[in-house]
Formats: structure tokens, C-alpha cells, sequence
């Protein structure tokens, strides 16, 4: 162990010490002159489960009569502005909740914040102004409690006792990353393919190469071949794929970078869309993934 690791193990006298079964790093309790002193280590895997199992409680008794109660809402396929102006009409009439909206790498989202003399008044006030929001955006609104898309579109695979294969280009396997970290994803999740080169598109998804040549590896049709031949090896309910150019080079001006095309089969009908994604490599390849999931939540409902 380095030497700089025995710091972990230094405690402030007369200090209770809260166990930390996610890492080294001991939380502290001091009850000091009335007032209460906690001490957290930084990593949220270690500081959430420790605030939650041995501190909140103790905070809420010195509370008093205020609870205060957050809600996060997230949206899908439309911009912070354009979010803004349908729900603006509805948060600006209420000092509590209050509304903040925020942007980040492929979505929207809505943080309500409630203040009640008791948690089921703040709830209320936030289930008030929640519908209030979800008559505004309808189905824009994936998710209530903070899931994430992979998450919302999981339950509902799992619910409907469905099985999803994706087949993935341009973000070499991030959608199968996506999908596996929710636990309990192998009820629905069977299998995932990363065909980087035209030869391993037609060799493992059955692509026809007369296909990629006429069309180009990044087109609708090639994004269809890849959905069908995925569910087809597979033997899934449903399918996603995924082919674009993720940059920085490799774009054309008929297909410039951020040029994506995702595609869902199942066994009724094979559709597709066309993206045009702004950013860097990275978000390219993220928003194409979330995209791709959207387009499947879509369906499911």
C-alpha cells in the first residue's frame, strides 16, 4: 500500500466512524455543540450509499417542518429552446416548484425542486406540475425519476417480454455498452455486432456488396440490410443499427461528418432515419446511440 493511503485511516477524535463497503476512504458523524458535522469521501459510489444509509435519517430529524423534494424529468428529440418555449407557459406560474432547465450531451432535462411542510405536500406540488408538463411535451418526456434512455427502454423490452440484437457501425459497440449496463439487460438483450469494414457487414450481417457499392456503407439501405440481417442472426423481436460518419475526417460534402443513418426491424416493417449530428467524435457517436434508442422507445409505445 502507499504510503499516502494511511492518511484513509485518520479519524477526528470522538468522531463516529460510518462504514464505506465501496472503497477506503472512512466517513465521519460529529455531533458538535448541537450542530451536526459530516464528513463524505468524494466518489459518488462511495458518498451516495453512505449518505443515504447513515446520514440522511439523522438530518431529517434536525429538518424541522421543511422538506424539500427534487424530481428530474428527461426529454428526447427536442431542443432546450423549443422545450423552453412549450413549457415556459406552465413553471413560470409557481414559485414552488421551481423549474430549472439544462442541456447536456444528448438530451433534455427538466430539475423540479418542491418545499413542503411534509414530503407527500412537496410530492404533490411536483405530480401537479409534472403532468402539467408531460400535457405540454407528451411523449418528448421519456423519463420521471432520472432513468436513463437505456433504462426506460429496457423496462419496457422486459415488460413486453421482447429480445433486441443491434448491429452497430460508427459507434463500434457502444449501443451494446449502453444496453448491458442495466442489470437484469440478458432478459432482453442477445446479442450485439460491431461490423467496422464493408466485408464484415456483408460476411456477418448478410449486407449484399452490390449494396454498398451503389449506396455506400453510410445510407439508409445499408442501415436496413444491417437491421434485418442482425435480427435474422439473431432471431430477435427487434433490431437496431447504426452506420455514419463519426469524423473527424472521413466525410463528403454529399455526407459530412455527423451524417448518421439508424434503422429498426422487427417483424412487421424496416424503417430508418437520417441524422445529421453537430460535435466532436465522441457526442456524434453518443447521440447516434441515443438516437437509435429513441427509435425504438417509439415503437414500443
Amino acid at each position: 500500500m502507499p504510503e499516502r493511503n494511511s492518511r484513509q485511516a485518520m479519524v477526528i477524535e470522538d468522531a463516529e466512524v460510518l462504514p464505506n463497503p465501496n472503497g477506503t476512504a472512512p466517513g465521519m458523524f460529529i455531533d458538535h455543540l448541537g450542530a451536526a458535522i459530516v464528513l463524505l469521501p468524494g466518489p459518488p459510489r462511495e458518498m451516495r450509499p453512505m449518505f443515504e444509509n447513515h446520514v440522511a435519517e439523522r438530518l431529517a430529524g434536525r429538518a424541522g417542518t421543511l422538506r424539500v423534494v427534487r424530481r428530474m424529468l428527461r426529454v428526447a428529440g427536442m431542443g432546450e429552446s423549443a422545450v423552453d418555449e412549450k413549457i415556459a407557459p406552465v413553471y413560470t406560474q409557481y414559485d414552488n416548484p421551481v423549474t430549472t432547465i439544462l442541456f447536456n450531451q444528448s438530451e433534455i432535462e427538466i430539475h423540479l425542486t418542491a418545499r413542503g411542510r411534509t414530503e407527500k405536500e412537496a410530492v404533490d406540488l411536483l405530480d401537479r406540475l409534472t403532468g402539467q408538463i408531460e400535457e405540454r411535451l407528451g411523449n418528448a418526456v421519456f423519463s420521471f425519476a432520472g432513468e436513463t434512455m437505456e433504462e426506460v427502454v429496457g423496462l419496457k423490452l422486459a415488460l413486453g417480454r421482447y429480445t433486441l440484437s443491434v448491429a452497430e457501425s460508427c459507434t463500434g459497440g457502444l449501443l451494446a455498452q449502453r444496453l448491458t449496463e442495466v442489470p437484469g439487460s440478458s432478459q432482453y438483450f442477445i446479442e450485439g455486432v460491431v461490423a467496422y469494414a464493408n466485408d464484415a457487414k456483408t460476411r456477418t450481417l448478410g449486407v449484399e456488396p452490390m449494396l454498398l457499392l451503389e449506396h455506400g456503407a453510410v445510407s439508409a439501405p445499408v442501415a436496413e440490410a444491417m437491421a434485418e440481417g442482425i435480427r435474422k442472426r439473431a432471431g430477435t423481436d427487434f433490431a437496431l443499427s447504426i452506420t455514419g460518419v463519426a469524423g473527424p475526417g472521413g466525410g463528403t460534402d454529399e455526407k459530412p461528418v455527423g451524417t448518421v443513418f439508424i434503422a429498426l426491424a422487427d417483424d412487421l416493417k424496416t424503417e430508418h432515419r437520417k441524422l445529421n449530428l453537430p460535435g466532436d467524435r465522441h457526442l456524434i457517436r453518443w447521440r447516434a446511440s441515443q438516437a437509435a434508442l429513441e427509435l425504438l422507445r417509439r415503437r414500443l409505445i
